[in-house]
């Protein structure tokens, strides 16, 4: 069983930068902008942040288009102490059936979820590597539905590959996700009530 606490090692991180006075430089992935909402208002005080929307496994392309919009708006609208930058990444739709291939029936939370995670930070992580950011990290640990040990996991396996830190995360702690509903109504973002893809799409 994993006892690792994302949440305290995050803290241990933004402490060590406090006193360190400086700010990093960090690649954010970002699925959406409820998800983003509390992620950003609380990773600004103390990072120079460049979100990187960056989901091929969302469909169909005018629903890609309305998250990148309302992330847009988002970036836009909040009051940030350091700078957000806003990157929309390639609309890829076949990287995500190809990775999915014979995993159509997996349930939702499975090893089809997993391959699509690591598929989203690898590019995160290869962006990051090649901008020579300080840290990359995806917003996707706020949700309540998804494994904040998988995606670290993911996230250290991918730092190791191409040599960028990984921040650790899990944004649902410390009512992260109660706080990204709150924002989601303060600043009236489009929440989708799907995931993203074909097998999430209610039926």
């Amino acid at each position: 069983m994993n006892c690792r606490n994302y949440q305290k090692e995050l803290e241990k991180i933004i402490a060590k930068i406090e006193c360190e006075s400086r700010v990093p430089r960090l690649l954010l992935h970002s699925c959406c902008a409820p998800c983003s909402s509390y992620a950003l208002e609380y990773l600004s005080k103390y990072f120079d942040i460049t979100v990187f929307y960056y989901n091929p496994n969302i469909s169909p392309r005018e629903e890609y288009d309305k998250r990148a919009d309302e992330l847009r708006r988002l970036i836009e609208s909040l009051p940030t102490e350091h700078p957000i930058h806003f990157q929309v990444g390639a609309y890829e739709p076949e990287r995500f059936y190809e990775m999915s291939r014979g995993l159509e029936k997996e349930p939702e939370g499975g090893e089809r979820c997993a391959q699509c995670y690591r598929l989203r930070m690898l590019e995160a992580a290869k962006m990051a590597a090649e901008g020579e950011y300080d840290y990359f990290t995806t917003t996707l640990t706020i949700s309540p539905l998804k494994s904040a040990e998988k995606l670290n996991q993911i996230g250290e396996e991918l730092a190791g590959i191409y040599k960028v830190e990984h921040l650790p995360s899990d944004f649902k702690k410390k009512n992260g996700y109660k706080r990204s509903v709150e924002m989601s109504s303060e600043y009236g973002l489009y929440r989708q009530n799907y995931c993203g893809c074909v097998y999430s799409r209610p039926k």
